[in-house]
């Protein structure tokens, strides 16, 4: 039975009545009690052109922050036209795939990185020089490494997204 003295209005959310979570997260975007200090979010509405979707999210990924860098992936996903959904979805997926490799759950790394993959190859000849090529390479090198149960670097899991 709920809790009959939660204000359920006191809940966050945004203009158009959907739940927002306000709290703060640790670097693996797991949910700190309120008023701890986590890493910084990423907007909601973040809104960036593709490049710098790109530029933004590696440097989450090269700092060990899969999970804003999934954020940032989001947001292009969810903002960006139609025709690129799958591509920007796939690409978020794999830094969730990473971020489930820290939090040190396999199978749920297993699934998202399955799913990546596919929407990555689905997706075809990729633009803003996305090395999907590298990127499907990687995610099977580490399927393959999780499948034998063998330690996995930060250097393993912090793929480049474009080609150099």
């Amino acid at each position: 039975m709920a809790d009959p003295t939660q204000d359920e209005s006191a809940r966050d959310r945004d203009d158009d009545g959907r739940a927002r979570n306000a709290r703060p997260r640790d670097r693996f975007g797991r949910p700190l009690p309120f008023g701890s200090i986590g890493v910084p979010r990423i907007p909601d509405d973040l809104q960036l052109e593709p490049d710098e979707t790109l530029d933004y999210a590696q440097r989450l990924l090269d700092d060990g922050l899969p999970f804003n860098a999934h954020e940032v992936l989001e947001a292009a996903w969810k903002q960006g036209p139609f025709a690129e959904r799958m591509l920007w979805q796939g690409l978020a997926q794999y830094a969730v795939g990473l971020t489930h490799i820290q939090r040190g759950n396999s199978k749920g790394a297993r699934t998202l990185l399955e799913r990546a993959i596919h929407r990555l190859t689905a997706f075809g000849p990729p633009p803003y020089g996305i090395d999907t090529p590298g990127l499907i390479a990687r995610a099977n090198a580490i399927l393959a490494a999780l499948d034998q149960e063998k330690p996995l670097t930060d250097d393993d899991l912090s793929p480049r997204l474009r080609l150099r």
